[in-house]
């Protein structure tokens, strides 16, 4: 009996530390998992007319051993073949946990120094928002955020969107998504 009370007490003290173990995860004050986005977040040429603004994003509960962060923003529904990178930012520290709407601008001083920007498919190295082709329907873009187990990736002056990707999958710890929609008509 004595052996059964230690058990029992020992897996009621183990509880709350177990219940205490929280997932990462991404938010914002922008965008909603299978949300439409507004046009704020429209890519801004290409025939679109919105506001080109990357939205808010914030994360928190990064694994141990996170020493930065990427944030990547793809549509897998671009009529392309290989879908359409909307953003890749590299090299975000690891005390970092949110990005204010807008900190993907080519000139933001809303992300941090050392922080870079990819080029992406529109051919900047900033933020470029939804541009669907019309009546394509809806289109998904999973906004997604790596902790990484390295401090900075190592990439070449023009990486690509592929290779920026594998080198970012290649020391992704976890990562979190938000997928929200667009859709022009």
């Amino acid at each position: 009996m004595h052996s059964l009370l230690k058990l029992l007490i020992s897996l009621t003290l183990a509880l709350p530390f177990t219940s205490q173990a929280s997932e990462f995860t991404l938010s914002s004050n922008d965008i909603s998992e299978g949300g439409m986005m507004s046009n704020q977040h429209e890519f801004n040429g290409f025939g679109c007319t919105g506001g080109d603004l990357s939205p808010h994003l914030k994360w928190a509960h990064a694994p141990k051993g996170t020493k930065s962060f990427a944030i990547t923003v793809y549509d897998p529904d671009a009529p392309t073949g290989s879908g359409w990178w909307h953003w890749q930012a590299i090299n975000l520290p690891a005390s970092m946990t949110e990005l204010a709407t807008g900190a993907g601008s080519l000139d933001s001083a809303l992300i941090a120094q050392g922080v870079r920007q990819i080029q992406n498919d529109y051919g900047v190295s900033a933020f470029g928002g939804a541009c669907p082709p019309e009546g394509h329907g809806v289109h998904r873009y999973r906004f997604t955020v790596h902790a990484l187990s390295v401090e900075k990736l190592e990439l070449p002056e023009n990486a690509s969107g592929a290779l920026t990707g594998y080198m970012i999958n290649q020391h992704t710890l976890d990562s979190s998504s938000i997928e929200s929609l667009f859709e022009r008509k």
